[in-house]
């Protein structure tokens, strides 16, 4: 998804001036609404670290540390962005 495409979406859907990481737009899962705040996008753990893997990271634990330290280590305000890591449901459970 080009980033355009992506400020388009958001802005569709009411998020002003979101924060994004550039690169990472394929990433992006959603956004997360939070009472008296503002949304903030959400991008797909797995496929960022997948992501960093394929551009120069070795191995899965240096793109893991990468991420912790770059990525979800970085505040910019109360816009910056989330990473979703989904459940894995039991087959007992429904869905």
């Amino acid at each position: 998804m080009k980033t355009l495409q992506l400020y388009d979406q958001l802005s569709d859907i009411g998020v002003d001036e979101p924060v994004t990481m550039d690169g990472y737009n394929d990433c992006v899962v959603g956004i997360l609404e939070r009472f008296g705040m503002e949304p903030i996008v959400i991008y797909d753990k797995e496929k960022v670290i997948q992501k960093l893997i394929y551009y120069g990271c070795d191995t899965y634990q240096d793109a893991v540390e990468y991420y912790e330290y770059n990525q979800l280590g970085g505040w910019l305000g109360d816009k910056t962005p989330g990473f979703l890591v989904p459940l894995i449901k039991s087959h007992s459970e429904e869905l």
